[in-house]
């Protein structure tokens, strides 16, 4: 038997870590782009519109795990990680000088959302590859990147856009973003051989865990985004948080994430991954029905931001190794891949129906916060259902 992990997988760890705050990190900052474009850039659009351009990104994301993760399976990680880091490049720099609405769909969009994927997923799978006994507890430092990233990258950017302008903020996050890609195609690497297989694996369609556990991720993928995007703009309009201040309860729900991301993580080794998973899937949405629902102070909702980035954060931990365990380690790329590319649509919707939600009702948010936390428990439920036909007994560690 291997090692548990050893040198190169914490190394591995290292450079995951590196990647995804500087890819995904910087995705859960939209909401600071959001803010930001409805003043200046996009003022003349409504809500709904820029929205797209985040749930964009997330469909992009999301949609090309699967051929992304056959590709890390056949041919390792360095190869897609680097055509990752061109494409982040190249996305930011041309966001940077973007002034209509076409432009920041396509580039901000669409290719900053593929340059997400190309380096989240072979990360992570990378990582997977060298760990067992302590899958999560590794993965779940490696997603706490991405949670760091989105505690930085909004002060940052909200301090730059002030002082030196959008287009100077944008190239300088991009010159972080790859001097972070470059250390991580060094440090990230596969344990064991590469496997080339079919683009379409039939037999994970066939298999009942996987397609509960995907099932229910759709729909708790509906909703788990929402806050993320709508979390500056309600703090502003309903708590009454001045512009210079709003953009804050957004690092604080990334704040709350980071450790999201790895408590649950180390805890789920102990207790089971799937254990972990539903309870924590289940009280996201019930925070959203009860706690954002009524937060109307300042500390009202930066309680909430905390508490939700903390309960979403274990969910985008935990969920990952969850695919592991119930994978074969030659298609650990390939089934983190289709999980995610299965959850893409509703990524997609989820923030333009949130937008409309608002609009619809002149600007009140309780219609939106209402699908956002009911359809995360009605998620949780079908990760429950994969959770018992596991093993019925709720007391075993699965």
């Amino acid at each position: 038997m291997k090692k548990e992990g050893g040198w190169s997988g914490w190394i591995a760890v290292f450079g995951a870590f590196l990647a995804l705050f500087c890819s995904f990190g910087q995705m859960n900052a939209f909401g600071t782009y959001q803010s930001w474009y409805s003043d200046h850039q996009l003022s003349g659009l409504s809500p709904f519109s820029i929205s797209w351009i985040g749930s964009l990104q997330l469909w992009t994301f999301f949609f090309m795990g699967g051929p992304i993760g056959r590709l890390f399976d056949a041919f390792g990680p360095s190869p897609v990680m680097l055509v990752g880091t061109l494409l982040l490049a190249f996305s930011t720099l041309m966001t940077s000088v973007s002034t209509k609405y076409y432009e920041f769909l396509l580039f901000q969009g669409f290719f900053f959302g593929l340059s997400v994927a190309s380096l989240f997923y072979p990360s992570l799978a990378a990582v997977s590859t060298h760990f067992d006994k302590y899958r999560a507890s590794a993965l779940g430092v490696a997603a706490a990147g991405s949670g760091v990233g989105g505690v930085i990258y909004p002060i940052m950017l909200r301090q730059l856009f002030l002082r030196t302008g959008f287009a100077w903020a944008v190239r300088a996050s991009t010159l972080i973003s790859v001097a972070c890609c470059l250390v991580a195609l060094v440090t990230v690497k596969k344990e064991g051989r590469k496997k080339s297989s079919g683009w379409v694996d039939v037999k994970m369609f066939k298999d009942t865990c996987f397609m509960l556990l995907a099932t229910g991720s759709f729909f708790v993928c509906l909703g788990i985004f929402t806050p993320f995007f709508y979390i500056v703009s309600y703090a502003e309009d309903r708590a009454l948080v001045s512009q210079n201040t709003a953009f804050y309860v957004l690092s604080v729900m990334n704040a709350g994430g980071v450790f999201g991301r790895i408590v649950p993580a180390i805890l789920s080794d102990k207790m089971g991954r799937f254990n972990l998973l539903m309870p924590t899937s289940f009280l996201a949405g019930l925070s959203c029905l009860i706690f954002w629902m009524l937060a109307k102070t300042m500390i009202a909702v930066m309680g909430f931001a905390a508490v939700y980035g903390f309960l979403s954060g274990a969910f985008i931990s935990v969920i990952t190794p969850c695919v592991a365990q119930i994978s074969d380690i030659n298609e650990i790329g390939s089934r983190i891949g289709a999980l995610y590319t299965l959850i893409s649509v509703p990524s997609l919707v989820g923030g333009p129906i949130a937008g409309a939600l608002i609009q619809y009702q002149g600007g009140s948010y309780t219609g939106m916060i209402g699908l956002s936390g009911s359809s995360i428990i009605f998620g949780s439920l079908f990760i429950l259902a994969c959770r018992l036909k596991i093993n019925r007994n709720i007391c075993v560690r699965v």
